[in-house]
């Protein structure tokens, strides 16, 4: 267990844990894509018949390809980003497990999307999702946008974040 006492990296080793993890598995699935599908090609493989799909594609952009001329600049905004929660990590509460968790996630997938940008150009995306309803405005054709181990880290933190956020809220106004 995590106690007051303990200083430096050693205090934060669940945060360092996930994220060093996370982006691990992300860039090994990357490679694994790279070696073995081309980019932005027909080929793909079908895991699921006809509902999920593995192929390689190449977003220059941020999700849902949002922002594709602008790769610098999201690089740099994710600098940023790492740079902040490093300077707020007493506000935003990271001696605390479940944050450091949180961030975990948030980190490894930011560095696991931001090294694809300064390597490769973009972003190697490969989970793709054809469902058999749409959305409207989120996805009207009832193809979900193809993403990758890093996004699914980023979009389950940030999701996490919300609810401790608005639990701890709840706990503390009572």
């Amino acid at each position: 267990m995590l106690t007051k006492t303990k200083s430096g990296l050693l205090r934060y080793q669940c945060l360092i844990g996930v994220a060093s993890i996370l982006f691990a598995l992300d860039q090994i699935t990357k490679i694994l894509i790279i070696k073995n599908l081309r980019i932005d090609s027909y080929d793909r493989v079908e895991v699921i018949e006809d509902f999920f799909y593995i192929i390689h594609v190449g977003n220059e952009g941020a999700a849902w390809g949002m922002f594709s001329d602008y790769g610098e600049f999201l690089s740099i905004v994710a600098v940023l980003a790492l740079i902040t929660i490093y300077l707020l990590r007493h506000h935003l509460e990271l001696h605390r497990l479940p944050m450091q968790l949180v961030f975990g996630l948030l980190i490894g997938g930011i560095l696991g999307n931001t090294l694809d940008r300064l390597v490769h150009g973009h972003v190697i995306d490969f989970l793709d999702f054809s469902f058999p309803f749409s959305v409207p405005y989120i996805m009207p054709t009832g193809h979900y946008p193809t993403f990758n181990l890093a996004d699914s880290g980023i979009v389950i933190g940030t999701i996490l974040y919300l609810i401790l956020s608005y639990y701890d809220t709840r706990v503390k106004s009572t």
